[in-house]
Order: C-alpha cells, then structure tokens, then sequence
C-alpha cells in the first residue's frame, strides 16, 4: 500500500486565515500556469561567477535558418527604396541629364535587380556546394558570373 501524507487539521477558520489560505493557493496556481507558458521559455539567465544577466544564446546556424524562412516568406523588395531611385537617376543623369522617369520604372528595375541578385547568389551557392564548401566566396562569385558569360571586374 502506497503512503499517504496525512493533513493536519486546521485551527481556525476565521476569514484573515482563509484570505490568507486563498491568496497563498492562487499564488502556487499562477506558478504553475506560468511554467507552460511561452514567458517561462524566456527565462533569465543569471552567472553565477558576476551575478549580471546574460542573454540567451541560440545554437550555431539557428538564426540564420530563422532569417532564410522569413525571407523565402516575404514578398517585397529587400533593397531600401530611397537609395535604389536615387541611384538609378544618377546613372540615367550620365546618359541623359534630363530623363524622367515614372514611379513604376524605378520599382521594375528594383524588381529585375532583385531577381538577378537571387539569381546569382543562387548560382554562387551552387559553385560553393560543388567545392565542398557552406560559405560563399569571391571566387564562387567570378566563377559564376564566367559560367554564365557575364563580364565582370572584381
């Protein structure tokens, strides 16, 4: 047979007691809820040698994986806007000093812009992978950009 802790009978059951009883109770609960719950995921890390609190650390690659998803998620351009235009009408000012250009224009350049980075980071990855490497290089990058017959002037 299993043993069984015995309660103890109480003394009194005035209301200060049974506030106090009831205030204790919902404590112990909200502790328990808490250890379930997200917050409790977020736990402060406290060294022991200087007492300070330390921020938690991810495992290596963790972040990055993290940060792919969220752009392979994303749909819009990458490249701040502001800094795109302002260099698209500097170049266009070199051939032409006074082009104008409309608005969709500069947001169909951004979009091919993009698209022939991811493209040829793409590619550079794929030189990468071919070389037994994970990290990308310079020389993936020349060497992509010569498969693909593009000039280059790294």
């Amino acid at each position: 047979m299993a043993r069984t802790k015995q309660q103890t009978a109480r003394k009194s059951t005035s209301k200060a007691s049974f506030d106090e009883e009831k205030k204790r109770l919902s404590k112990r609960l909200k502790a328990k809820h808490s250890i379930g719950s997200k917050s409790a995921s977020k736990k402060k890390i406290i060294d022991s040698k200087s007492g300070e609190v330390k921020k938690r650390r991810h495992r290596p690659g963790v972040v990055a994986l993290k940060e792919i998803r969220r752009y392979q998620r994303t749909v819009e351009n990458l490249i701040p806007r502001l800094p795109f235009t302002r260099l698209v009408r500097e170049i266009a000012l070199k051939f032409k000093p006074d082009m104008r250009m409309k608005v969709g224009a500069f947001e169909a350049l951004q979009q091919a812009a993009e698209m022939y980075l991811v493209g040829l980071f793409e590619d550079t990855n794929l030189c990468a992978i071919h070389a037994k490497r994970v990290t990308i290089m310079p020389k993936d990058i020349k060497l992509a950009l010569r498969i693909r017959g593009e000039i280059f002037h790294i």
